[in-house]
């Protein structure tokens, strides 16, 4: 069962109760799964905490994951840093502030109360179309197709609507948008981006196994007939597609099983709510190391009282424990596995962006969800869900998983240059600017060019503005 559920993360399978369980927590904050996990706890009299049960007991797996210094230098997925001095939780300053304390101790630390960004749909779709292959003219109608998007992620208005929003600066047909779409229906959450009921279905189940029970009837079913199955039941869908009773059932239990309304799985986060960091990331002997923070998920265990009094108790009660027992153990087992996917996640960051911490935003170099997807062996689905509104304590405080992510540029050395390292060079040579004559974006564009990184001038202006750096005209200081 641990097995297929770790595959399960990354791997077509069959979507099983327990896997849906599995990917529900793989997307959740640690605010979001503190509240799961509390209302399992009071629905599900064979789970407790676990301060409250006696030693020895089915504890939660991965939440003892905390980064305990360690003994030897090379480990597996663990990088080797470049700088001589080494951190390591509890020794030296936060960058943030926050000196001393405990590793674990998220109430002491600065960076570990900041205010959770909020993330919409819209923005989290938008994050991806940016790291995606797409040219710039399917990214600009790409992002009118996700502003057009529901908070439901439907899209009810029609192609040639969405072909106005663009004039007069892109002309594209119909065909050339619906190529788009399906490019963005690709992205997380999947099914996202249809425009019927039967479409998003559809996206859902192109993802599963083909020996997924059940699969191709469903597909008949959500492509028409879906629409008569509240009037006409299992039985007249059986009748009218002349199958065996017993397959349509299954069939229509797969569906059930899908989401209907994608979009609302990504949702903002309350005005106050605080980070509580998924990850703790430090360097000791020249090592990048990376472990849970002990703090990322309560924990929780079997009850041992109830699971034993299943042999004492007669058929009723016991098949009532018995199911009570069967879902906490697929929490526990969810848990593991979303503890695991994060961790070899985090693990691959830190060796493709290694440099990113040692200096900086300047140093951070071009990365995707399918670079990282293709190493783990994943979904790039997979891969947005673990990083989805999670961050991790660092030396240079706490970061959004995001932030380990950049879209790139060719650079004339034949490398790559990611856009936030662009971005952070023009915000050195602005600060570094003569404030009686600011550079232009002319200018900086000539500058860049010269440090081998070719890029247009409408590019630093948008850059520039992303930043939210007013104009040369407007930087103008007499000193």
């Amino acid at each position: 069962m641990k097995a297929r559920l770790q595959t399960s993360l990354g791997q077509q399978l069959v979507m099983t109760p327990q896997l849906r369980q599995a990917i529900k927590l793989l997307q959740m904050s640690s605010a979001e799964l503190e509240l799961e996990i509390a209302e399992a706890v009071e629905t599900n009299p064979l789970l407790d905490w676990a301060e409250n049960a006696e030693p020895g007991l089915e504890v939660a797996p991965g939440d003892d994951d905390r980064p305990a210094p360690p003994t030897d230098t090379h480990t597996d997925g663990e990088h080797q840093a470049t700088a001589s001095d080494d951190w390591a939780p509890g020794e030296g300053d936060w960058s943030s502030g926050n000196s001393g304390g405990s590793f674990d101790d998220d109430d002491n630390g600065s960076a570990a109360e900041r205010v959770a960004e909020t993330e919409s749909l819209a923005d989290h779709l938008l994050w991806q179309l940016h790291l995606s292959h797409l040219s710039v003219r399917d990214r600009s109608i790409g992002a009118a197709l996700i502003d057009a998007f529901e908070d439901d992620g439907y899209l009810r208005e029609p192609l040639s609507t969405i072909a106005e929003t663009l004039l007069p600066a892109i002309h594209a047909d119909e065909a050339e948008i619906l190529t788009v779409l399906h490019q963005i229906q690709r992205f997380d959450p999947i099914g996202v981006g249809a425009r019927s009921l039967g479409e998003c279905l559809q996206l859902q189940l192109d993802v599963l196994a083909p020996e997924t029970p059940g699969l191709a009837l469903a597909r008949r079913i959500a492509d028409g007939p879906l629409e008569r199955l509240p009037r006409s039941g299992v039985a007249g869908l059986a009748h009218e597609l002349r199958q065996p009773l017993a397959e349509v059932d299954t069939a229509v239990q797969l569906l059930r099983s899908l989401d209907p309304r994608p979009g609302t799985q990504i949702g903002e986060l309350a005005h106050d709510s605080y980070v509580v960091p998924d990850c703790v990331v430090w360097r000791q002997n020249g090592v990048w190391r990376a472990a849970l923070a002990a703090h990322a998920g309560p924990k929780v265990v079997i009850h041992r009282g109830y699971e034993q009094m299943i042999r004492r108790c007669g058929d009723a009660d016991a098949g009532y424990l018995r199911a009570h027992l069967q879902e906490a153990r697929w929490l526990l087992k969810g848990l593991e596995a979303r503890g695991e996917t994060l961790l070899r996640v985090m693990r691959s960051l830190l060796q493709q962006q290694a440099a990113f911490l040692e200096f900086g935003e300047q140093a951070l170099r071009p990365l995707t969800l399918r670079e990282v997807a293709g190493e783990l062996g994943l979904h790039e689905s997979t891969i947005s869900r673990a990083i989805a509104r999670k961050y991790v304590r660092t030396p240079r405080g706490t970061l959004a998983l995001r932030a380990f992510f950049a879209s790139g540029i060719d650079t004339d050395s034949g490398g790559e240059a990611s856009s936030t390292a662009i971005q952070a060079m023009i915000r050195r040579l602005i600060d570094d600017e003569n404030p009686r004559k600011p550079l232009s974006d002319a200018k900086l564009a000539d500058l860049l060019k010269t440090s081998g990184i070719p890029v247009a001038r409408r590019t630093v202006a948008k850059y520039r503005e992303a930043m939210n750096i007013s104009a040369s005209h407007e930087r103008v200081r007499i000193v």
